[in-house]
């Protein structure tokens, strides 16, 4: 029986008309700009997000920290939400590759304010660094999906412009903080100066990521992923792939959605179970394992046994994540398990 696999929407695969896309797909050497393929790809994602040019990066990650390189000197400070994926997941790659300093600020369940951020721009002093860019997270992964609203980034813009500070959107699921909203992707791009988006999570592609913003910033990042290793080839492979995600996947995403909050509905009426069912707003959702008879481990090994594959985010919290390859009879079965184990606990 094939698994019910909450663990990530990474693990989503290509559908049959990626697949088909993929085969047949026009081809050239990218370095040299000649993939016919991934030059549409990149085209359809600057209109998509109402930019100048847009750029195909191998990951996320890599799409991240390029803006961070591509906007900062050696010693510059980047502000960022204390949860972030850029802060948390990459491996200290602005450190490391950039050589920029991080300053973690609070939010509100992923969502940033302007007044939080107004306080951490540095002031000049020969002491401090100077505040070279400010990254937002739509949505926020580690909050649980959560999103920034258009009026939110739209505050955050203008204060950026007003400081002369250069705004990047971690937006590997933006397209779902899009759907939540009910607006196009642009509303929420036009107050970025860059952008990343992902391919290859709710969208369905294989590999990749977009990276989006001017014409110059997009030159100079295209140096910037050369020097990285990420320099495509016959790329058009993978971008056939990106073409049929932008095209056809990012307009169900909606059913992801509804599947999260059936999901967090009831698992939030089991004994032992709680879930902030205000905050399921896309499609993951934090569970938290409050019955301390309860050992985590120990559930998350029952429920994969009983056919459900799920991730733990800390000692006492699980983290599931709904996408194309999870259906409403999956969702059913999940709490037929997960009731069953807690009724046992």
């Amino acid at each position: 029986m094939k698994p019910i696999d909450f663990r990530s929407d990474t693990i989503t695969q290509p559908t049959p008309v990626m697949r088909e896309a993929m085969a047949h797909a026009q081809v050239g050497d990218d370095v040299y700009m000649e993939d016919p393929t991934l030059t549409a790809l990149e085209d359809l994602a600057a209109e998509m997000t109402g930019k100048e040019k847009a750029l195909f990066v191998p990951s996320g990650t890599m799409g991240n920290q390029i803006a961070v390189n591509v906007f900062t000197d050696h010693g510059n400070e980047v502000i960022l939400e204390e949860n972030c994926h850029i802060f948390t997941y990459e491996a200290g790659g602005i450190g490391a590759i950039s050589g920029v300093q991080s300053r973690l600020i609070p939010s509100n369940k992923g969502v940033l304010s302007v007044e939080t951020i107004e306080k951490a721009v540095r002031g000049v002093d020969i002491h401090y660094p100077e505040t070279a860019l400010i990254c937002l997270e739509n949505t926020h992964n580690k909050a649980g999906g959560t999103v920034t609203d258009v009026p939110t980034m739209k505050a955050i813009y203008e204060f950026a412009q007003h400081k002369n500070i250069p705004v990047h959107l971690d937006g590997a699921r933006i397209f779902n903080a899009a759907t939540a909203l009910g607006v196009p992707v642009s509303e929420l791009t036009q107050y970025t100066d860059s952008v990343m988006f992902c391919l290859s999570k709710g969208l369905c592609a294989p590999v990749g990521s977009m990276l989006a913003g001017t014409e110059d910033f997009i030159d100079r990042a295209r140096k910037v992923r050369k020097m990285l290793g990420g320099g495509i080839r016959q790329g058009g492979i993978l971008a056939a792939a990106g073409i049929i995600a932008l095209q056809e996947m990012t307009g169900r995403l909606e059913e992801d959605h509804r599947h999260a909050k059936v999901l967090a509905q009831g698992l939030n009426a089991m004994d032992g179970l709680s879930v902030d069912v205000d905050f399921v707003q896309t499609n993951i959702l934090m569970c938290d394992v409050t019955d301390e008879e309860v050992d985590l481990e120990d559930l998350m090994k029952q429920a994969r046994e009983e056919g459900v594959l799920v991730n733990a985010m800390g000692a006492r919290r699980l983290r599931f994540v709904t996408h194309y390859y999870i259906t409403e009879e999956d969702i059913h079965k999940t709490l037929e398990v997960f009731a069953k184990i807690m009724k046992k606990s």
